[in-house]
């Protein structure tokens, strides 16, 4: 026995040169050990007589072996199955066709900067789960399963969900555009989390709000245009993106009321300012440093650096910038208010959950921004000053009681 070993090993072919990646294993083919694991490349050598004998062309057979090692060696090394590319729709033409079609609507203004980044971050982490030159009709129910376990790292479920959700629209944009054969397999695993799931991690994070007395704190503490912009949040529940291109032809500071559709979905705003927020507003308007761009000559704020405060800080790679939410969580740190999931934004809920008190959501709503699609909604005209300023005035109160 130990002689026919021997034998074995001698009959084996060296490497073609000091720096080969593979070894030629006793079985009569070209190997390599990859995160624990031997993987194969072709053979050597095959059985004769019980025997392994080496193939008429070593030399070729190692080439080929090689060329097939340099195929699939990005997929091995990162521990993903790897697949015959063939011919066929790659993971990479996928998602740059489907962000080449979503920067279409980045320039006709239909969808916002921060809505695209949204989509090239998962489209990142499609390309590093499959590897770009996976074929996209290879892909299966398990790929999309073990894709889910691997976005679910270190996120919540809220997170998971957004990028499970943003996922299936890359792929379905395959199908839609008729680009595949047929239609992706995502399996039964492949979804967002529960509702109940979703319910458990919010009563975990606790409440996205700020109470009264916080707020106050905030606004003694905050400087301009700071001090107007949170103002905005709490009297017309107005987020960042709101505050950043608010234009001055949309605010009568002299009757008190702000007109200015919401950026995100259009929806016509009519909001009553309070006394105080007229004030601020008059105070930040006063002291806004000129602008860089002209195009940003009628806005209520820019930085001290004239420039926006929500905008694309780097046009190639259309990174986005919100100082507003960088500021305001300086702040928050500051007189020592940060909670996870507290931001500039969480006013806003704070708006609604405090606004909702008037009885009158139809009237919330409005001031909101939000789209309503009942049928009373494709009836309904118009919404009385009235009922905005009853809103509003609760939202005072409930700020600043009596005493206080």
């Amino acid at each position: 026995m130990q002689k026919s070993s021997k034998s074995r090993q001698s009959d084996k072919p060296p490497k073609p040169y000091p720096d080969y990646p593979l070894f030629a294993h006793a079985s009569g083919r070209w190997a390599k050990k990859i995160l624990g694991k031997l993987h194969y490349f072709g053979r050597w050598g095959h059985k004769k007589g019980g025997k392994i004998v080496p193939v008429d062309d070593v030399g070729r057979s190692a080439q080929d072996a090689v060329d097939l090692y340099s195929k699939q060696r990005e997929d091995l090394h990162a521990g993903r199955t790897p697949r015959d590319t063939g011919e066929g729709l790659t993971v990479r033409d996928l998602c740059n066709r489907f962000l080449t079609a979503k920067r279409h609507l980045v320039d006709t203004h239909e969808i916002k900067i921060p809505t695209f980044q949204e989509y090239h971050g998962v489209c990142e982490k499609i390309v590093s789960q499959f590897g770009p030159n996976r074929l996209v009709e290879d892909l299966g129910a398990e790929d999309f399963s073990t894709f889910r376990v691997t976005l679910a790292v270190g996120r919540g479920p809220v997170s998971l969900g957004k990028d499970v959700r943003l996922s299936r629209m890359v792929f379905k944009y395959a199908t839609d555009f008729a680009i595949v054969s047929k239609p992706i397999q995502f399996g039964p695993a492949f979804k967002a989390p529960s509702k109940k799931v979703l319910r458990q991690a919010r009563k975990k994070n606790g409440k996205r709000m700020l109470e009264a007395d916080e707020i106050r704190s905030i606004l003694d503490s905050a400087k301009q245009p700071l001090h107007a912009m949170t103002l905005l949040e709490m009297n017309c529940g107005f987020g960042q993106h709101d505050c950043a291109t608010l234009p001055q032809d949309s605010v009568d500071l002299k009757g008190g009321w702000i007109d200015f559709p919401r950026p995100k979905t259009a929806i016509e705003r009519r909001v009553p300012l309070w006394p105080e927020t007229v004030a601020s507003l008059e105070e930040a308007i006063n002291a806004r440093p000129s602008p860089n761009d002209e195009a940003d000559d009628n806005l209520v704020f820019v930085t001290r650096f004239g420039q926006r405060w929500v905008r694309v800080s780097n046009a190639a790679k259309q990174s986005w910038a919100d100082s507003v939410c960088l500021e305001f969580g300086k702040l928050l740190k500051k007189l020592e208010l940060k909670r996870p999931g507290l931001n500039f934004y969480a006013l806003r809920h704070t708006f609604e959950t405090i606004a909702g008190e008037s009885a009158d959501q139809v009237a919330v709503n409005a001031i909101m921004g939000h789209a309503d699609n009942s049928m009373a909604a494709v009836y309904r005209e118009r919404i009385s000053d009235e009922r905005l300023q009853a809103v509003v005035d609760v939202v005072r109160a409930w700020l600043w009681p009596e005493g206080v």
